[in-house]
């Protein structure tokens, strides 16, 4: 991490133990200058440095500002001037914890939820998204991090233009085996999921038993719209069923079929997307990833397009919650 406060100029950069080939300087790390500064009170010092940095690194690592409570926190993600946004078209279970807020992904903690950029799975997401640690869990729990334009770069080539054609995300919901439409698109009504899905260009098909299943041509790269640089921006990895644990997909598709799978991806013309080719998008994820140790207080800002983020399993009381803003629909 590089290390800025609001008294010295940018230390020398340092490789976080652990990050692999990836470049030391995410995040940026900007120190309180001494004990008691509430983020409040700093904030507005801070944020022509925090600007500066999201714009360049992508990620800011906010450390040792006092964030007495969750509403201090919102407070801070919404002084940038963008109101923050609901949680929509979800794929994974969160809980509103304030107006903007919610806890992290409510995944079991043994395990590992895989580095993507929130909702690349959509055609419209947020640009910009905090996570502070309310309690550091004692073993694991960290929230790895890694550049998507590092990512991209990175790729190989086939696989790289391959993923410049488009993906097609294809989801089954139920409550029995992931979420129900209910609380994926956060209404009660049939209607009100079909005016969604024509506003955003899914097309959705009404099953049994009150199922759905929707499918959306996505992008699988992107150009950032203020930086004009291009990014790995996607969720193949993790919607694919190759995610799943061997003995979990099998009995998974045996139980519902292929095509009744709770989430997938294959390419824009509809052909499968073979296992060997998610293993090597993996590897290069894997190799630009940074890790670093949540510290009670911290607060991490990310630029969504230009960082993806992760979560690895832990032991232990562990509470992050989150918030995002200004979405890509209104930059473009």
């Amino acid at each position: 991490m590089t290390t800025d406060t609001l008294l010295q100029p940018p230390a020398t950069t340092a490789r976080i133990p652990g990050a692999g080939t990836a470049s030391p300087a995410l995040p940026v790390l900007l120190q309180a200058p001494h004990e008691g500064l509430s983020l409040e009170q700093a904030g507005p010092g801070l944020a022509t440095q925090i600007e500066h940095h999201l714009a360049s690194t992508g990620g800011v690592l906010l450390r040792g500002y006092q964030v007495p409570a969750v509403a201090d926190f919102q407070q801070f993600a919404a002084s940038f001037g963008d109101p923050l946004l609901r949680y929509e078209f979800a794929s994974t279970p969160r809980s509103a914890v304030a107006g903007g807020v919610y806890t992290s992904t409510e995944y079991p903690a043994h395990q590992h939820i895989p580095l993507h950029n929130e909702q690349a799975y959509t055609r419209e997401w947020p640009m910009r998204i905090w996570f502070h640690c309310v309690t550091a869990a004692p073993v694991g729990g960290e929230t790895p991090i890694a550049d998507s334009r590092a990512i991209y770069q990175r790729m190989p080539a086939a696989i790289r233009e391959r993923f410049a054609q488009g993906l097609q995300y294809v989801r089954n919901y139920s409550a029995d085996f992931d979420l129900p439409w209910q609380e994926v698109f956060g209404v009660q009504r049939r209607d009100e999921v079909e005016a969604f899905c024509r506003r955003n260009h899914i097309q959705w098909q009404w099953l049994d038993d009150d199922g759905l299943r929707t499918r959306q041509h996505c992008q699988g790269v992107e150009r950032h719209p203020v930086t004009g640089e291009m990014v790995w921006f996607n969720q193949a990895h993790l919607f694919h069923a190759s995610n799943l644990a061997p003995e979990v997909r099998a009995s998974l598709i045996e139980l519902v079929g292929q095509d009744n799978l709770p989430r997938n991806v294959c390419w824009a013309d509809g052909s499968v997307i073979d296992d060997a080719t998610l293993e090597q998008v993996r590897a290069v994820l894997a190799q630009q990833t940074v890790i670093f140790p949540w510290q009670a207080g911290d607060v991490l800002m990310l630029d969504n397009m230009l960082v993806a983020h992760a979560r690895t399993p832990f032991s232990g009381a562990r509470k992050v919650v989150v918030a995002m803003a200004r979405s890509h629909g209104n930059l473009t």
